[in-house]
């Protein structure tokens, strides 16, 4: 594979999660300053799961049999990011639920359609396919960096006059707005957003072009194709635990940026983002090593090391949240929780399905991880944290990590037990 074309995927990832990043870390904390209620903040949170599962059975079909993969992402980010944009400007729930709705939409479906762009232009998916993903890390780093100097007391900067530019500098990563100021300023963090989906719209029009592909045997629904895989118990056993790791990774979404901006650790407002995109900076030396990681270890202990990695962050949480330093450290797991997982069954989907239903298997197992696993965790989470592990304005956040914590360790359990795929992958393995 020539340089120029991989440097185009790898920009395709960045731009692509950067968008993602820009505004989910902070709209857990967002949406209640908004005065919506706990349900009102799950119907908006659940418009991405609901995606999910509604892109399986429409936008991926399109990208594998009825449309040119990169003209349908253009597509969709040219409208998804307009409604985007308008997320920062409307504060009244069903204006915000219906643009966040469409945003989603569009959106999601394109996360499989990066993947199946990614890997219908590699010679060798097992070797590239992490380096050119590792692109999507990064972009989601950039996206949490440039807030440091958006979500600022500025009023607080210059009431230190600093006179030099080190000293503005300074004064700026040291005033992060608090309280309801951060919370009215978090509508930045969509505009952002926004723009950088019109951005990926106009670089779609330049990727490698992906035409799509015919189906094969008697089914002519690509969904369809890939949801008859299941009959496959080792198939249908990562699916299970995809549903389980997406639950407890969205856990860590809900909870992570209210945690860290507790009295209990005490993150400066400006500063929660990028202390959160630690896991991407380690996400990007795992995503290095992924490979020979699997040809050393194999599917099941490699997966199986990815969701030990959500427990030890949890148990982290739950027994030490008063060391602020302890916390920040234990982020680096997320490289771990993404790249030995996440990263890990997309690419055994590429190893063990037909090549003309790759990109709706690959939506099959984001209904899990992007779907019914966020789903069910975007509708308990608020209440949970905000009802259930809270009284009297305190939270017991021991006992509310702690069920995630636990959760992990019997996913493992059931992948140790029950997972068995073949030794040696090889293209088309399944079989249709």
């Amino acid at each position: 594979m020539n340089t120029t074309p991989r440097l185009k995927l790898f920009l395709m990832m960045v731009l692509e999660f950067f968008i993602w990043g820009a505004w989910l870390p902070l709209i857990f904390g967002y949406l209640p300053s908004l005065g919506f209620t706990t349900t009102q903040q799950s119907l908006i949170l659940n418009a991405f799961p609901v995606a999910s599962i509604i892109g399986m059975f429409f936008s991926n079909e399109f990208a594998d049999r009825k449309f040119a993969a990169e003209k349908f992402l253009a597509f969709s980010h040219l409208v998804g990011g307009i409604a985007m944009i308008g997320l920062g400007f409307v504060r009244d729930f069903s204006p915000f639920f219906l643009l966040m709705l469409v945003h989603c939409l569009l959106y999601v479906p394109t996360i499989s359609i990066t993947n199946s762009i990614a890997f219908a232009n590699m010679k060798d998916p097992q070797k590239e396919f992490g380096l050119v993903r590792m692109g999507g890390t990064i972009g989601w780093i950039l996206a949490a960096w440039p807030f440091t100097f958006i979500l600022v007391d500025w009023a607080k900067v210059n009431a230190s006059n600093p006179q030099v530019i080190s000293g503005w500098i300074g004064a700026a990563l040291a005033n992060g707005l608090s309280g309801p100021a951060l919370q009215s300023a978090t509508k930045w963090t969509f505009i952002v957003a926004g723009i950088a989906s019109l951005l990926l719209a106009a670089f779609s029009l330049t990727l490698p072009h992906t035409p799509p592909k015919k189906g094969s045997g008697d089914n002519k629904l690509a969904w369809l194709e890939s949801v008859r895989f299941l009959k496959h118990p080792f198939i249908l056993v990562l699916w299970v635990v995809t549903f389980i790791d997406s639950f407890v990774h969205n856990c860590y979404f809900n909870w992570t940026g209210t945690f860290l901006g507790s009295p209990a650790v005490g993150v400066a407002g400006n500063w929660i983002m990028p202390v959160m995109s630690i896991g991407q900076v380690a996400e990007i030396l795992t995503m290095f090593v992924l490979g020979a990681t699997l040809k050393a270890l194999g599917w099941r202990a490699t997966l199986i090391v990815g969701i030990l990695g959500h427990a030890a962050r949890f148990a982290v949480y739950a027994l030490f949240p008063q060391h602020k330093e302890l916390i920040i450290l234990v982020q680096i797991l997320h490289g771990i929780c993404y790249a030995f997982f996440f990263a890990t069954v997309y690419i055994f989907v590429d190893a063990y399905f037909p090549k003309d239903a790759r990109s709706s298997a690959q939506g099959l197992f984001n209904v899990m991880i992007l779907g019914v696993g966020a789903l069910v965790a975007n509708s308990i989470c608020p209440w949970l944290i905000q009802e259930v592990f809270t009284q009297n304005g305190v939270t017991n956040f021991r006992g509310l990590f702690l069920v995630p914590c636990l959760i992990s360790v019997g996913a493992v359990l059931l992948l140790a037990l029950l997972f068995h795929p073949p030794k040696t992958p090889t293209p088309d393995a399944v079989g249709h």
